[in-house]
């Protein structure tokens, strides 16, 4: 049996450079490429749901982006508190601004699919360009960089959205670990052919990609997916790259709670049933390799066989994963949480499994 388990060990790392080396090193090696900035107009959507504090603090960010030809769609998803009142005060102070009121729709009631459907129904550009209410753009050159990357061909950008970093948090650590590695996923497969999602922090895409795919009414019931589901329907190997420039990146406060942070990912692992076939065998084989790594591994060791070929392969899988993730992380700004690589993995591994256990028995909560 301990035979057995060794060649089943081999095999578990074989799976692995299929992933780090076939697949992630499509990003982790890629260079970014000088395009030259586009004159095209372009929406840039946010719809907040009682965000006061936020709205006040990050629509004058977007408001200053370095960009000739942009209005911002600000949507007020029936707010209880004073969202709509600090909109209404932007529309006055900037002229490209523009407000779109949502009122409570008993048969949508509480879904940002059917608010963000009419945000980008009433944007009069043809590119649109999301953001969430709670983010802010890492520099004004962030509608630029993100807009360049369109083509004729090319009519949706996957951005990267980032989480602030926080001192002396392991937390911390580990959410902008976790955020990396997603980044890292969803870059390489779509520059494999293969795009499956992208985040709503920052987005883009040309309006008729979503008229292409009749919006969010393939998936509207779900409460979330506005983003990932939305690139995993529409998303194609013609029609979508990637734009990873630090002044391209959006940021937003991290949670600082272990449980706040846990069921955003319930969330997030929910949506992520929807995909397509491929795109959840994909994401659960690797997954499945992560785990069966960490267990054999253990096994084989406590058991002393063969010993020295088992921590040859742990070294030689570490090393190979470890430069792929460097390569990346060093792209996104998140070189610190590269240090601490072993021990998020196997934090990451075992709270997954909870929350795939967890997402079970229960239903997480989704748009407030």
């Amino acid at each position: 049996m301990l035979e057995i388990t060794l060649y089943l060990f081999a095999f578990i790392i074989v799976v692995q450079i299929c992933y780090y080396l076939g697949v992630f090193s499509r990003f982790a090696f890629a260079k970014i490429l000088n395009v030259s900035p586009k004159k095209i107009g372009v929406s840039i959507i946010v719809c907040a749901k009682n965000e006061a504090d936020n709205v006040a603090r990050f629509v004058p960010l977007l408001a200053q982006q370095d960009y000739p030809d942009f209005e911002i769609i600000l949507i007020d998803d029936a707010s209880s508190d004073n969202t709509l009142d600090l909109f209404e005060g932007f529309e006055a102070q900037y002229p490209n601004i523009r407000i779109v009121k949502v009122q409570n729709n008993e048969a949508f009631w509480g879904n940002k699919k059917f608010a963000l459907t009419l945000g980008i129904k009433a944007a009069k550009k043809e590119y649109l360009l999301f953001t969430d209410a709670d983010c802010y753009p890492a520099s004004p050159n962030w509608l630029r960089d993100m807009s360049s990357q369109f083509t004729l061909n090319k009519t949706i950008v996957l951005g990267y959205g980032a989480y602030e970093k926080i001192p002396n948090s392991f937390l911390n650590k580990i959410i902008r670990f976790e955020t990396m590695l997603t980044a890292v996923q969803y870059f390489s497969w779509a520059k494999a052919g293969k795009p499956y999602m992208g985040v709503g922090r920052n987005l883009a895409y040309k309006k008729e990609e979503f008229f292409n795919v009749r919006g969010f009414m393939d998936h509207m019931k779900i409460r979330s997916g506005d983003d990932d589901l939305f690139i995993n329907q529409a998303g194609n190997i013609k029609n979508t790259t990637i734009c990873f420039t630090p002044s391209s990146f959006t940021y937003s406060e991290p949670k600082r709670k272990f449980s706040d942070w846990f069921n955003q990912k319930r969330r997030h692992v929910s949506t992520a049933g929807h995909y397509k076939f491929f795109d959840r065998a994909q994401l659960a084989v690797f997954y499945i390799s992560q785990l069966l790594f960490i267990i054999l591994a253990a096994l084989l060791l406590a058991f002393q066989y063969e010993w020295m070929i088992v921590t040859g392969l742990i070294v030689f899988r570490y090393v190979f994963t470890w430069i792929t993730i460097g390569f990346s992380a060093a792209k996104l700004k998140e070189k610190d949480v590269v240090y601490w690589y072993p021990i998020i993995e196997l934090v990451l591994i075992v709270t997954q499994l909870n929350i795939f256990m967890t997402n079970i028995f229960s239903k997480p909560v989704h748009w407030k």
